[in-house]
């Protein structure tokens, strides 16, 4: 994967807090991603909490842990995947109507060599996965969206 910064936004119309307590959740995670499918975490949501989690694309299944980097209540969450180094965050501001999530992937320290050789063998590149990344990430926001104003999921 490249060190480019991947990112998509979306405005709800909900207040920051009840966004925040769907992101918050992070058992919810699988509800709103197409690629991952469980999402455990270790205690309760704080800096330094682990999860472990189920990832699907297609039918290749594969693990990994994170751990939460930042907690900021109805304004960023963000948490480090420890197989690639790539950080995700999801930052929420207010709106005149509600609230605007920001869903970013980084990864300032750079991709694990042994991650970007499994995406090229496996998943079809990175530009391709990356691809699929954002439009994931746009996916999540628009299921986030349903949910938190109480439509049926797209």
């Amino acid at each position: 994967m490249s060190d480019e910064v991947l990112q998509a936004q979306l405005d709800i119309d909900a207040p920051p807090a009840k966004v925040w307590a769907l992101i918050s959740d992070l058992s919810l995670m699988p509800r709103w991603s197409p690629q991952c499918r469980v999402m455990k975490a270790f205690g309760p949501l704080r800096v330094g909490t682990k999860t472990v989690n189920l990832n699907r694309r297609k039918f290749t299944f594969w693990p990994t842990t994170c751990r939460v980097t930042e907690v900021e209540p109805e304004k960023k969450l963000a948490f480090r995947v420890n197989e690639n180094n790539t950080v995700w965050s999801y930052e929420l501001a207010p709106t005149p109507t509600g609230t605007r999530v920001v869903e970013t992937r980084r990864a300032d320290d750079g991709i694990k060599s042994a991650s970007n050789f499994v995406v090229d063998k496996m998943f079809g590149g990175v530009p391709n996965f990356e691809r699929e990344l954002v439009e994931g990430m746009n996916a999540s926001l628009r299921r986030l969206k349903a949910a938190a104003e109480g439509r049926r999921e797209p």
